[in-house]
């Protein structure tokens, strides 16, 4: 199985809301910390499960800017998937090569220390199917404060379509996946904060001890059979669920009849309930 992605998953959704990491120099990207619940989301590099050519890297360090952005064979032998990641790639560099520059001139302008800028980001197959490519990515970002910021992302190529989507796009709304994952993730999450915390969870704690929307997580689909769908990942960055020394979070859900009664009904058959 290519599967849903182990990362530091990290920001709350989207690479437009990083989730702050008190790491305090560019290269210290948090840790992430796997969940010991079924891995069937887990991304791989194994050269069996992925067409071989295509692939990109792209690294840079110097004085100003540190950059490195990269993704897999599978995704690079796709022509439109390619050409989304080639422009995410030329806007990332962009953006961070605009705001070193700001930053450095600041910096000289008030006489302070300028701290070299730095973006990674790296994506990695999470299922590769008969109608469908799942990719993800986990990133981060440093702009010369205290900390850097750490996310993670998510893109689905359909075959047939020729077009690049989202997971959420497989749905009639945010809200109908919400409502189908909700209880099982819920009942994931806090399994995985007691083992984590070494004990119960502080109800006294409101901002680590309630459940969290699913859907304001970056959501990653993955299969086991190699054929459908079977499992929706939830990738939850470090201060999201609970204090950055406990990591990020994965948890990993079976399809269930919820889900599927939530797809828009030209998807269905690209899914299969899990186990």
């Amino acid at each position: 199985m290519a599967s849903v992605a182990t990362a530091m998953l990290l920001v709350a959704g989207c690479k437009g809301e990083p989730a702050p990491s008190p790491s305090a120099s560019a290269s210290e990207a948090p840790a992430a910390q796997a969940v010991a619940t079924e891995d069937a989301g887990t991304p791989t590099d194994d050269a069996s499960a992925v067409p071989v050519g295509g692939a990109r890297k792209e690294k840079v360090a110097n004085d100003l800017y540190e950059f490195d952005y990269s993704y897999p064979d599978a995704a690079g032998a796709i022509p439109g998937l390619k050409a989304e990641l080639d422009k995410q790639l030329d806007q990332q560099r962009a953006e961070l090569i605009g705001s070193a520059k700001d930053d450095r001139a600041e910096a000289k302008k008030n006489d302070f220390p300028y701290h070299a800028h730095s973006y990674q980001e790296d994506w990695k197959v999470v299922a590769s199917l008969p109608g469908w490519l799942s990719i993800s990515s986990q990133f981060y970002t440093y702009s010369g404060g205290a900390h850097g910021m750490s996310g993670a992302d998510t893109l689905l190529w359909d075959r047939h379509a020729e077009a690049v989507r989202k997971p959420v796009d497989l749905f009639v709304s945010k809200a109908a996946l919400s409502k189908a994952l909700r209880t099982p993730f819920c009942a994931a999450l806090d399994k995985e904060r007691v083992k984590r915390r070494g004990g119960p969870i502080d109800k006294s704690d409101e901002m680590f001890s309630e459940c969290i929307d699913p859907l304001d997580q970056v959501v990653i689909l993955g299969s086991t059979n190699g054929q459908t769908f079977d499992r929706v990942g939830v990738l939850v960055p470090p201060y999201n669920a609970g204090p950055y020394a406990e990591g990020s979070y994965e948890i990993t859900l079976p399809v269930t009849g919820a889900v599927m009664a939530a797809l828009k009904p030209q998807y269905r058959g690209s899914f299969s309930l899990g186990k």
